[in-house]
């Protein structure tokens, strides 16, 4: 299986887009925000500042996250990400997480933040395998949905 984890390019703008709201669509619904999000990538990640991913399977794109940048300085955002149906369970979101954690103390941010929901409990698992500990979730979350906020600090 040849992998490899790529950076933002627009030829891929709508695979970010299908691959967020197919996992959405399957594990909740989609939020005015997402659909904004997801059909502006340019405006609303890259050009702030932030970062769009894609993991290629022979060049198709089975994977996909954002760093988003947060009103402090050196924490990102963890989010949008999503596996293509077919290849979930392979690791490729874990292969993700650990690229983004990586790619995080390449560029001296000093964290990386998450909002998740409790019902994903093998994303929630995972988080805390690789060393996010849980925050308090603050009563206006950007995301309806979720209900656990967690942090990786350098």
């Amino acid at each position: 299986m040849d992998i490899k984890i790529v950076e933002y390019n627009s030829k891929y703008a709508k695979s970010f887009y299908d691959l967020n709201i197919e996992w959405l669509k399957t594990f909740f619904y989609v939020e005015p925000f997402d659909e904004e999000v997801l059909s502006q990538p340019e405006k609303h990640i890259i050009n702030k500042g932030g970062h769009i991913f894609f993991v290629l399977k022979d060049d198709v794109v089975v994977g996909t996250v954002a760093l988003m940048p947060t009103e402090e300085v050196g924490v990102l955002e963890l989010t949008k990400m999503a596996v293509s149906p077919e290849t979930r369970g392979q690791k490729i979101g874990q292969k993700l997480l650990q690229f983004c954690i990586d790619f995080g103390k390449s560029q001296q941010l000093r964290a990386l933040l998450l909002y998740s929901s409790t019902k994903l409990e093998n994303a929630i698992y995972l988080y805390r395998k690789y060393g996010f500990k849980e925050l308090e979730l603050e009563s206006d979350s950007p995301y309806k949905r979720s209900d656990i906020k967690m942090l990786l600090e350098y």
